[in-house]
């Protein structure tokens, strides 16, 4: 029973700490997505090419999440 205990102790304090892994790189992902988003505003020229870049980002990271 004592053990039960301690399992259920250390999981619910897993679950109440906060992580913050990754936070950083999501945030620089996004800054660097809207500048691409705006280059591909301010300039029409690249606009073709900055979409296939997202679109090979978009399907490399939905292969990583199904394996």
């Amino acid at each position: 029973m004592k053990m039960f205990n301690l399992l259920q102790l250390k999981i619910w304090s897993a679950l109440l700490r906060k992580d913050t892994r990754g936070q950083d790189l999501v945030e620089y992902s996004l800054l660097a997505g809207f500048v691409a988003v705006a280059a591909g505003a301010l300039l029409p020229a690249i606009s073709g090419s900055i979409s296939t870049i997202f679109s090979k980002m978009g399907s490399v990271l939905s292969a990583s999440a199904a394996s």
